[in-house]
């Protein structure tokens, strides 16, 4: 596959992300991009606080409430973030890693292929 080929999956699992989160919390990123690099998929979701999570935040406290509240609901549903991964590259998801930076306002996803799905496609 050529490098349009690249660029094209790549949007094809930003927005598939941004409908799952819509789903999942009514409001999906302002921003996504996806990049396959090697045998991974890294996702980066800006503009993802709530207006609440915005405000909360704004303190040491609150920070810590927000990080553990999306990483439990990460844990939640990682099945399914995973396998939107998994249908869109045609590769089994190893492993997966999150973070988000309450400071930015970003999330950070990580999946980890049993291939190098970038080698396949170039």
């Amino acid at each position: 596959m050529a490098i349009s080929n690249k660029k094209k999956l790549e949007a094809e699992i930003s927005e598939a992300f941004i409908k799952f989160q819509r789903e999942l919390i009514g409001r999906g990123p302002q921003e996504a991009k996806t990049y396959i690099v090697g045998d991974m998929v890294i996702c980066r979701f800006k503009g993802v606080l709530t207006v609440e999570e915005r405000h909360l935040s704004s303190h040491d406290k609150g920070r810590r409430i927000v990080k553990e509240m999306r990483e439990v609901l990460r844990e939640m549903y990682s099945e399914e973030s995973e396998a939107i991964v998994e249908k869109h590259t045609g590769c089994k998801v190893l492993s997966s890693h999150s973070d988000i930076s309450t400071k930015m306002g970003e999330r950070i996803e990580v999946y980890v292929l049993d291939k190098d799905l970038e080698k396949m496609m170039s």
